[in-house]
């Protein structure tokens, strides 16, 4: 645990933190995880610059927060402080669509433009709903996996769940369910515009 080791090193006591950490292995506990996707909204703007006449464009804020909840045992000589729950949420919070203002609101071409962006949002939000449980799946194991650790004062229990909260944050597993996010983000935004042929713009200007 690397709070445990720089703390250790900092006192110079090694061993005996050795021994603290081995005691609060037994405090360790089966931690409870949720995992909510925030309310998104949708916003469209026209720059007052020039974008490409012919297409829009969408910026999906995502959310990743973790809000953990600790168990703090008092023990012989200091305090465990085990992980006991994440309530996590994950997910996009806002959209941004943007439309060149050469498309005045309410014609042809703006919706068409914005029919199209709204694709791309149904494609974020589709990536959510089908990674929802490999990504609970992932916060778990990862929470699961983080032992107890020891602090010798109270003082120094805030500073020991804000380091529970970065090894969870840091767990390879999340790590990699949220990249298999981003390549899937890529690769359905990439298949709405492939199919998309560009025809009902087009119309829009016979």
């Amino acid at each position: 645990m690397k709070f445990i080791g720089l703390l250790c090193l900092f006192l110079g006591i090694v061993p005996v933190c050795a021994n603290a950490y081995d005691d609060c292995l037994p405090y360790k506990l089966t931690p409870r995880v949720t995992l909510d996707v925030p309310v998104w909204s949708k916003q469209v703007v026209q720059p007052l610059r020039h974008m490409d006449l012919l297409h829009g464009n969408v910026v999906a804020t995502m959310v990743d927060n973790y809000d953990i909840a600790a168990d703090i045992t008092n023990i012989e000589d200091g305090y465990c402080v085990a992980l006991k729950s994440v309530d996590a949420v994950v997910g996009y919070s806002d959209f941004l669509v943007q439309i060149d203002i050469r498309h005045r609101p309410d014609t042809c071409s703006y919706n068409a433009i914005l029919s199209h962006e709204d694709q791309h949002i149904r494609a974020y939000l589709s990536v959510m709903d089908d990674f929802k449980k490999e990504l609970i799946d992932s916060v778990y194991l990862a929470a699961d996996s983080i032992p107890p650790i020891f602090v010798r004062n109270a003082a120094d229990i805030d500073a020991a769940i804000t380091e529970l909260n970065a090894e969870l944050q840091a767990h390879p597993d999340l790590i990699l369910v949220k990249q298999k996010i981003k390549a899937a983000e890529e690769i359905r935004n990439k298949r709405v515009d492939q199919h998309d042929t560009g025809e009902t713009l087009r119309k829009c200007f016979e």
